[in-house]
């Protein structure tokens, strides 16, 4: 194999790997006004003065078994999306959990290591197109 195609199967890996674990934590918007509080996508978790941790999940129905069948488009859809997200997601910003604005959050929030794992996430895909590409180019 060709050394791009191992760098490129290589950061395709990792971004994958990224965006899996930013998933599974519920640490996108992280606040300790009052509390703990980390809101995820997959995950929500709560603290408030110190008592035990609340963690809960939305349910996610068996939607997910009926897309099984359609894996290339759904693919392909997520990879819009996935590059959609990074831009929508911070006008979400203002809803009553947070309270700040489109694109601001407040000062009580900061943005957590789960968004900062899919950003990475991103700029790896990009790359990794980049490098795939390159391996795809014809030879004139």
């Amino acid at each position: 194999m060709d050394k791009l195609t191992i760098i490129s199967g290589a950061l395709f890996l990792a971004a994958d790997i990224f965006a899996v674990v930013s998933l599974a934590m519920p640490d996108w918007i992280v606040s300790d006004i009052g509390g703990d509080t980390r809101l995820g996508l997959l995950w929500t978790c709560e603290t408030l003065y110190n008592r035990s941790q609340v963690c809960y999940a939305p349910s996610l129905g068996g939607a997910c078994l009926y897309i099984m069948a359609y894996a290339r488009w759904v693919g392909f859809t997520a990879m819009v999306l996935f590059c959609l997200a990074a831009v929508v997601f911070p006008m979400g910003f203002y809803v009553e959990e947070i309270g700040g604005e489109p694109y601001q959050l407040p000062n009580s929030f900061q943005v957590g290591y789960s968004y900062i794992f899919f950003v990475l996430a991103l700029w790896m895909t990009v790359v990794s197109e980049l490098f795939a590409g390159k391996v795809c180019l014809p030879n004139f």
